[in-house]
């Protein structure tokens, strides 16, 4: 391999540096926009009028940058996102939340031994009475016959016959319900950029590193509604109670129309359920964990468990006795919840009635 030096670029080295440092802050932007570009890029302006920023910075041309890299485009007048940048919004958030994971290993699903599956392997290995017909290799077995028969009549029998190997591979079907009512943003605190930030890595990793699984996404309310996952970035908290109960039913539905052969929910809230669907109406309660509403969530988390799926709960909130319920949903659910703080994703503690463990770390999330 040839390689080729030149002459350090200082100016060129600075603005590569701070093209990413401000593509980062403007993804968060977005995402905290809700995909607005036109907000994000008008925040930043704000920024650096107010000497958050660089006022070397030239934010016109990071702007043109974004369009060259068709990671926004115009649309009437005003910017928006592409396709890609959404894809660009995805994999900044598990670049973001994963960073370390590369290195850790990320937990696939493929098993360190052969067996039935649907992957065919180039290998081969001698036919065995009850083996698929299917997987037969015939262009070995013919060598085979050729090179047993010696220039004799040719005459394929069973020893001929060779078999391609199959790698065992576990596929999964998930559910990520996000939680949208009111109290992610209530009382100033931010608690459904980070949640948004989470699903979008979630999302990306199961995408990219699972492609053979299924990703169903539920945005949950007063009620809970099945959405493409292209909707993620443009997500909004609307006036809304947290029906979890509806959440985790829907989530039910939707992987009992799935054949693969695991099942998992991916709950993102900030731990609050505050109302039911019932015969009369909506019952809602927003002071404490109501009893009447806390029952009938946790019922579900055990119908979930009799039907052997895990709830993996991502908690945006540190309040100890929200923190309570979580951990009781998942203790009867036999799943893991992850309780974040809001500054840093990066940290967090992990509850797994899997393993009967509780401990405090800091780095991926696995």
């Amino acid at each position: 391999m040839r390689v080729h030096y030149f002459a350090w670029d200082e100016a060129l080295w600075q603005d590569l540096h701070q093209h990413v440092g401000l593509q980062r802050l403007f993804q968060y932007l977005v995402v905290q926009q809700a995909g607005d570009v036109e907000a994000a890029l008008q925040i930043l302006r704000e920024l650096q009028a107010e000497g958050h920023l660089d006022p070397s910075l030239d934010l016109e041309r990071f702007a043109q940058r974004l369009e060259e890299q068709e990671l926004v485009r115009d649309a009437g007048g005003r910017l928006e996102l592409t396709p890609r940048g959404e894809r660009d919004l995805r994999r900044g958030a598990l670049e973001h939340i994963w960073g370390h994971m590369r290195g850790r290993g990320s937990g696939q699903h493929p098993v360190p031994r052969e067996g039935a599956g649907s992957e065919a392997l180039p290998e081969t290995q001698p036919f065995t009475f009850g083996d698929d017909l299917d997987r037969v290799d015939f262009k070995a077995a013919l060598k085979n016959a050729m090179r047993r028969s010696a220039g004799e009549e040719l005459q394929l029998q069973e020893g001929d016959l060779e078999v391609h190997e199959t790698e065992l591979r576990t596929s999964c079907a998930s559910v990520l319900l996000l939680d949208i009512s009111h109290s992610m943003i209530l009382y100033g605190e931010d608690r459904i950029t980070p949640a948004k930030r989470v699903a979008l890595a979630l999302t990306e990793l199961i995408l990219t590193q699972y492609p053979k699984d299924s990703l169903d996404l539920v945005l949950f309310g007063d009620e809970a509604r099945s959405v493409p996952l292209a909707e993620l970035p443009y997500v909004q908290v609307g006036p809304y109670h947290t029906n979890t109960q509806a959440a985790l039913q829907l989530a039910r539905r939707l992987l009992g129309r799935r054949k693969h052969a695991n099942k998992q929910v991916l709950l993102i809230t900030d731990g609050k359920p505050s109302c039911i669907r019932e015969e009369g109406g909506l019952y809602k309660n927003s002071f404490g964990l109501d009893p009447r509403i806390v029952h009938r969530t946790l019922d579900e988390a055990v119908i979930l468990r009799r039907q052997r799926i895990p709830i993996t709960t991502f908690m945006v909130a540190r309040d100890p006795y929200l923190q309570r319920f979580v951990e009781r949903l998942t203790e009867l659910n036999h799943g893991r919840a992850y309780l974040a703080s809001l500054q840093n994703l990066d940290e967090y503690v992990l509850v797994d009635f899997i393993r009967h463990r509780r401990r405090r770390q800091t780095g991926p999330w696995a």
